[in-house]
């Protein structure tokens, strides 16, 4: 049996742009990608602290330091700059790698700065 697990996750982190426009996506600032474990095109669930609204998209780099976390395409109408975030990534493992599997969780402040 396969179980589906928490991989990692980009805590309270803080929209800082939409493009409704743009095809699809979570831009994330390659930095922040690095420190949680998520890889560039890896599915993840965005959820929204302030309106609550959960959205599975991919992510994406953005350019290194810029702390940067943009909703794009479609999803930019579930987000503002600024809106409080949780980017989710999943892993799927036996029971075995389960019991001793620990998430990344990254901890962010208002500014997108890890402070955990």
């Amino acid at each position: 049996m396969m179980l589906t697990l928490l991989k990692a996750k980009l805590h309270r982190a803080h929209v800082t742009e939409t493009d409704l426009h743009y095809e699809g996506s979570i831009s994330i600032d390659i930095d922040l990608l690095e420190k949680s474990g998520i890889l560039p095109n890896e599915q993840v669930d965005v959820l929204n602290v302030n309106t609550g609204a959960r959205f599975t998209t991919y992510a994406i780099e953005a350019p290194r330091g810029s702390r940067t976390f943009g909703i794009n395409g479609a999803a930019a109408r579930l987000a503002q700059r600024g809106d409080p975030i949780i980017v989710i990534a999943y892993a799927q493992m036996d029971a075995s790698e389960a019991k001793a599997h620990k998430p990344s969780v990254v901890l962010l402040n208002e500014f997108n700065e890890v402070i955990g």
